[in-house]
């Protein structure tokens, strides 16, 4: 056992350089991390352009595994960890994301939003027993889900409470308009399509950009450096040594023993 191997990852706070800096945390924001990393992982292993993932996002279900090329797609399977599975949890719109942006996870529709379970009616008599029983199928809109998606319910809610407390959806949404201001458009959908076109064209991570004036400067060099840093604090690291560098080292003690046996 030697423990778990990253193959890929994909955070939200990277959604910052597609143009989302705001509600990076919601619904709509878990379907664009899967996304990023589903389309992240293909360019990696090169299965990027046989699988394209879904090209209309309209909450229906949908598996690349269902329509298979001359190589298998990559096959994840999702692991919710101490997340409830209930329906509607946000750790199942990543699972979403990654499914349209081209990796095989399976699954079915019964945890998105608009997802109804089969109830059971029963029609009682005047004394209290059951006459007719009604029983009705489970049902799935994929129009909700792709509401989710999209964030129109999002849109819907701050159109809603900018005319009725202007003052409460400054203080709750005054992120989203500036979000939506930086990206030239009017509604959360408008706004997560662009979010998706820049993720498939350049689903890269970017490096940060280190200091470019350093603040650690090492004092002594050698296998124990010594370090200061720009407040003048110091501290020493050990540094391992090669199998030459040993016997040189050895060497070199052997001959600081012979010089100083000869003068004395």
């Amino acid at each position: 056992m030697v423990g778990d191997k990253v193959l890929c990852s994909a955070e939200s706070e990277e959604l910052k350089r597609f143009g989302l800096t705001a509600g990076l945390t919601n619904y709509s924001a878990g379907y664009c991390t899967g996304l990023l990393i589903a389309r992240r992982l293909l360019k990696q292993i090169g299965l990027a352009e046989m699988y394209a993932g879904n090209d209309a996002v309209n909450g229906e279900y949908f598996n690349v595994d269902d329509d298979m090329q001359d190589k298998r797609p990559f096959k994840a399977i999702l692991d919710v960890g101490l997340s409830p599975t209930t329906t509607g949890n946000r750790v199942f719109s990543v699972m979403k994301g990654a499914c349209d942006g081209g990796v095989n996870c399976p699954h079915n529709t019964k945890r998105f939003p608009g997802y109804k379970k089969a109830q059971i009616e029963e029609v009682k008599g005047k004394r209290g027993k059951t006459v007719e029983t009604n029983k009705t199928t489970a049902q799935f809109d994929a129009k909700v889900l792709r509401n989710h998606i999209f964030g129109n319910h999002v849109t819907t809610y701050m159109n809603a409470l900018k005319k009725e407390d202007p003052a409460r959806f400054t203080r709750q949404f005054s992120r989203w308009e500036k979000c939506l201001a930086a990206a030239k458009t009017k509604t959360c959908e408008d706004l997560y399509k662009k979010v998706h076109k820049a993720i498939i064209s350049n689903p890269d991570r970017v490096k940060k950009a280190g200091n470019k004036k350093p603040v650690k400067q090492v004092v002594t060099a050698g296998y124990t450096r010594v370090f200061k840093d720009s407040k003048g604090r110091k501290w020493m690291r050990e540094f391992r040594q090669t199998g030459a560098d040993r016997k040189e080292r050895v060497l070199q003690k052997f001959a600081a023993a012979q010089a100083a046996a000869l003068d004395d």
